[in-house]
């Protein structure tokens, strides 16, 4: 027998920042695919010159000090909406599992996060149009974040250095990543790492929760006591449609996306399951994880399970969400005998 609890994971396109090659099913372990630590995105960027000028506007925007940063600013690219131009939810509001059922589907994918025993369901079709939610949770502040263009599903701890921060958007990308920032201090933060690169908490690092994406249908059937976010937000939007129809092609480039592709090991689109712990990070494709189910492994010295299962649609692919194409979910637990 086994215990089980969610560990932090990255479910994302892989685009630049995975090196790593599809693995050989098997009974067990297949060879571990491996992405580079999170804080790597940081540490491979040259030393970015002192005297260089900030993004194209940023200054009007934002209180930021830009002249402390850990990347350099042409590698951040404007996304075309301006700051909070994608409206982050700063007081949200719940409905019950039954009220919910009413207008989500079986098949699309929600955000589920757990605080001792409590659990939220985030619907997809309310982060793809606001990214982030400022939240709290069985009275521990989180902000769930939500990148569309990587497909990377994360939440935070938001209270930091003394303090509770709240998150918005900058309307920037980094390799087509999401780029937040806190309201406090208007650091900028990469959402895949958490970690700051530009502003008073530069290469400080925001601590990870645990969040997984699954169907509505399996956290229903797993978590009926849960409440789920409402759509009652407060903006007006189309929740439900896709603004991103068509973006989940694994043919395709991923959208202002700079950097190194590593397409002769996984296509810049192929989905991957990512697990770091303890300073090792690890990737394992949808294609893997299909063929062989469930995977038993060791990351970071910690005993891991990997499971997926069928009857999740994609959020990016169709223009109604409840319509994508059935990619699968993947949860990872740690595993102790």
């Amino acid at each position: 027998m086994f215990s089980l609890r969610w560990i932090y994971t990255l479910l994302a396109l892989s685009f630049g920042l995975v090196a790593c090659a599809p693995a050989t099913p098997s009974a067990e372990v297949p060879a571990k695919p491996t992405l580079p630590k999170p804080a790597s995105i940081k540490a491979t960027s040259p030393a970015p010159p002192a005297e260089e000028n900030p993004p194209s506007g940023a200054e009007a925007q934002f209180s930021t000090d830009f002249s402390k940063h850990s990347v350099s600013y042409d590698e951040i690219l404007s996304g075309g909406p301006p700051k909070d131009g994608i409206p982050a939810i700063d007081a949200p509001s719940y409905v019950s599992i039954e009220e919910a059922s009413e207008w989500i589907n079986d098949r699309e994918p929600i955000i589920a996060v757990e605080v001792d025993g409590t659990v939220r369901a985030y619907p997809l079709q309310i982060l793809i149009w606001h990214e982030i939610v400022n939240d709290e949770l069985n009275e521990k502040p989180l902000v769930v974040s939500f990148c569309p263009l990587c497909n990377t599903a994360i939440a935070f701890e938001r209270e930091f250095d003394g303090q509770i921060l709240d998150f918005g958007t900058t309307g920037r990308l980094r390799y087509s990543n999401l780029i937040m920032y806190d309201r406090q201090s208007e650091t900028w933060w990469q959402q895949a790492t958490g970690v700051g690169i530009a502003g008073k908490y530069t290469d400080e690092q925001l601590t990870f929760y645990p969040a997984v994406m699954i169907s509505w249908v399996d956290f229903k059937s797993q978590y009926p006591d849960g409440d789920v976010l409402s759509k009652e937000t407060g903006f007006n939007r189309s929740y439900g449609r896709n603004p991103y129809a068509g973006y989940d092609d694994i043919n395709q480039t991923p959208f202002l996306f700079t950097g190194e592709l590593y397409e002769d090991l996984l296509p810049a689109m192929a989905r991957v399951l990512t697990i770091e712990l303890n300073g090792e990070t690890v990737a394992y494709p949808y294609t893997v994880l299909e063929d062989v189910v469930t995977i038993n492994d060791e990351v970071g010295s910690e005993s891991i399970v990997v499971f997926w299962t069928e009857g999740m649609a994609s959020a990016l692919d169709t223009a109604f969400i409840e319509s994508g194409q059935d990619v699968g979910s993947a949860v990872a637990y740690l595993s102790q005998t």
